[in-house]
């Protein structure tokens, strides 16, 4: 089996790979130093379609799942596909979803997904009639990826008008209240198994402060998500979605993540994300005790409807996310890292000196996970263990699942 990719999403579908008595062989490509433990690794390009699929052909994998979106958009999947190697990853095509707002825009409208109201905007004139029209809290968000990083929601007009101007081509959107859910759906285009919802937080600081980021922590499952919840996203939002997107000509398979807003006039899609999210992945995976591989598997050959239920093990589980000094501006890299060679830590951004030290080099560097029977528990885990790992100039959140269990 092949997995591509390098950050911490990625080693913890290593970790959870590596146990499964279906995987025989393991290679990760590129990797990182974390995953190393647990994969063979290979130096890999993963923004060349092409060269993807030829590491799959090399080293003879019966399965590739591609972790990072930016494959995806490019086309990896449609590539690895080419040669007759089942792949766990939607088409350049499907996974527009992703790759722009606009288009999933469209998408939800089409199917009659509820989502907030929204302008396409690309002249100053179209931005300033979707700030009026809209209101404050403005949000403003970057048409195509941008690494989680793309999206400002501010009261400030000024600031939302200048990121407009800066971006380009942006979606405006009216604010919507109320928590965040992230909902993973394992698809092969019509059979749909959906995973434990999750939480994530993506403001840099605590209370929900500073600008937006890729993740600063996750927590799984939510004692406070209305009973019924993940069965009416399946229905009125999956469901749809996927006959839309086959009407289309243009079916997902693969991993169709939700991101939910429960507002004060009902449920409402945030965003459509075709993979795995990190750091959410860091919290559900862990929980799942169906074996990962014949689920991924099935999805990619178009037979996940053999597989009729998943296993949840009882607990609850924590990430919080160790970033570089400066995230997410201008994060540093190549301070020294240590404490980290312990349980529950994964690696996002991380690698290996020539002398063998451990150094960061990316802006999200671990993300540290704790587990346990119940919430509080599991939450006091992952700040033990952060509290052991030392890297110079680094921040993180301190109250990632803090209400959660207060609430409970």
């Amino acid at each position: 089996m092949l997995v591509v990719g390098s950050g911490a999403r990625e080693h913890t579908l290593c970790r959870s790979l590596a146990d499964d008595p279906l995987v025989t062989a393991l290679v990760c490509a590129p990797g990182n130093a974390g995953i190393a433990g647990l994969a063979e690794t290979r130096p890999l390009d993963v923004g060349d379609p092409a060269a993807i699929a030829a590491c799959a052909t090399e080293v003879g994998a019966e399965l590739v799942v591609i972790g990072p979106e930016g494959p995806l958009v490019a086309g990896a999947a449609d590539r690895v596909r080419e040669r007759g190697i089942a792949c766990f990853g939607p088409s350049a095509a499907a996974a527009r979803i992703e790759g722009s707002k606009d288009f999933a825009k469209q998408v939800m409208a089409a199917a009659g997904v509820p989502t907030a109201r929204s302008s396409t905007c690309e002249t100053a004139e179209e931005v300033a009639e979707a700030l009026d029209r809209l209101g404050p809290p403005y949000v403003v968000k970057d048409d195509g990826l941008a690494a989680g990083k793309g999206v400002v929601v501010t009261d400030d007009r000024a600031a939302a008008t200048a990121h407009a101007r800066r971006r380009g081509r942006v979606v405006i959107e009216e604010y919507l209240d109320g928590p965040e859910v992230s909902l993973f759906c394992v698809t092969d285009g019509t059979a749909v198994l959906p995973l434990l919802p999750a939480q994530d937080f993506k403001r840099v600081g605590d209370g929900d402060t500073g600008p937006n980021t890729g993740g600063m922590g996750a927590y799984a499952p939510l004692p406070w998500a209305p009973a019924g919840l993940v069965d009416e996203v399946v229905r009125d939002v999956v469901a749809p979605t996927l006959r839309e997107l086959t009407g289309r000509g243009t079916p997902f398979a693969g991993l169709l993540y939700v991101g939910l807003a429960l507002t004060s006039r009902g449920m409402r899609v945030v965003e459509f994300n075709a993979r795995f999210g990190d750091p959410e992945t860091q919290v559900v995976l862990p929980l799942l005790e169906t074996p990962l591989a014949g689920v991924l598997l099935a999805a990619a050959r178009g037979e996940l409807a053999t597989i009729s239920s998943l296993r949840w093990r009882d607990g609850a589980a924590v990430t919080v996310v160790i970033a570089a000094k400066g995230y997410p501006e201008a994060p540093r890299t190549g301070d020294e890292i240590t404490g980290a060679d312990i349980d529950g830590v994964l690696h996002g951004g991380t690698r290996r000196r020539d002398d063998g030290a451990l150094v960061s080099s990316g802006g999200r560097v671990l993300s540290v996970v704790g587990t346990g029977p119940d919430l509080a528990t599991a939450r006091a885990a992952a700040y033990r263990r952060v509290a052991g790992i030392g890297l110079p100039g680094s921040h993180h959140r301190t109250d990632i699942a803090l209400h959660a269990v207060g609430d409970g």
